[in-house]
């Protein structure tokens, strides 16, 4: 048996560019890990088959972990099967790529489970079409991403706060985000700090909380903050408790807070868990 912990990643940024001719769009984000992490079993046997603590996860060929596994059985042209356990902590639909980490490790561990012979460039390839953001999963660390998110630049970006992260148990659409964010005219205004990338203003800036709230831009926030006011009252809710810095993780719902001082963060920590799901994540967090 092989376990995993499949980790939970924050957007630090988001810029939308341009919807491209393929129906996706062109961003500029950057991934970093952050605690929760869902843990993975996998066990070898003759078919695919899975079980999960989770009773709202679909456990049948829509499962990402599913879909990565056949996908992987089908390029490989491997007979072999695998019961996957998954016990989920990541909330659903929460901003946080649980399912897209989930897809990941799967990959991984079953390269391992069933001795595959893979190059990176193929793996990346199958997580690829999994979805955009699996591809990041398969390394630990942080990331600039672009393209569709699937173009990764992994840099040295230590986060020297103590990281709040508030699930408001709602549920967002990214499909809807998008429509909603071409529908406004918010993304028609150009970003303050457009003429460097979010990795070098993210390099530059990261000890700087002023700079951080002034120009860390998530493009997703005024259209999903105006349809769903307790993710924008989350928000409001990490500053009232010290956080230096606040901000929707990608298409929401969940936001996080970087906080500089840990009693501040532990206290917080502990007046909003009854109203939402909380997790910490310690300064300079490196995933195991």
């Amino acid at each position: 048996m092989i376990t995993l912990k499949a980790y939970a990643k924050i957007n630090l940024g988001l810029r939308i560019l341009r919807k491209r001719e393929d129906g996706y769009h062109d961003l500029e984000t950057v991934f970093a890990r952050v605690n929760p992490f869902d843990e993975i079993n996998l066990e070898l046997d003759s078919k695919i088959s899975m079980t999960s603590n989770e009773i709202n996860l679909p456990i049948d060929e829509t499962n990402l972990c599913i879909r990565a596994a056949n996908l992987l059985q089908q390029q490989s042209g491997i007979a072999k099967g695998v019961k996957i356990s998954l016990i989920k902590h990541i909330p659903i639909g929460a901003g946080l790529g649980g399912g897209s980490s989930d897809a990941a490790s799967t990959l991984i561990g079953l390269v391992k489970l069933w001795e595959l012979k893979i190059s990176e460039e193929k793996l990346c390839s199958i997580a690829l079409e999994l979805g955009s953001d699996v591809p990041y999963f398969l390394k630990t660390g942080t990331a600039f991403a672009t393209g569709r998110g699937e173009i990764l630049e992994y840099f040295s970006l230590p986060l020297p706060y103590r990281i709040v992260i508030l699930y408001p148990d709602v549920h967002v659409s990214t499909a809807w985000a998008y429509q909603s964010l071409e529908s406004s005219n918010t993304n028609h205004i150009p970003h303050p700090t457009s003429h460097i990338t979010l990795k070098d203003f993210l390099i530059k800036n990261i000890h700087n909380p002023h700079e951080l709230n002034q120009n860390l831009l998530n493009d997703f926030e005024p259209v999903v903050l105006h349809q769903h006011k307790q993710i924008g009252f989350a928000k409001l809710m990490l500053y009232s408790e010290g956080a230096c810095f606040a901000q929707m993780s990608g298409s929401g719902s969940s936001v996080f807070g970087f906080f500089k001082d840990e009693h501040k963060a532990v206290s917080a920590a502990e007046k909003l868990q009854n109203r939402y799901k909380v997790f910490i994540t310690p300064p300079n967090f490196h995933p195991e």
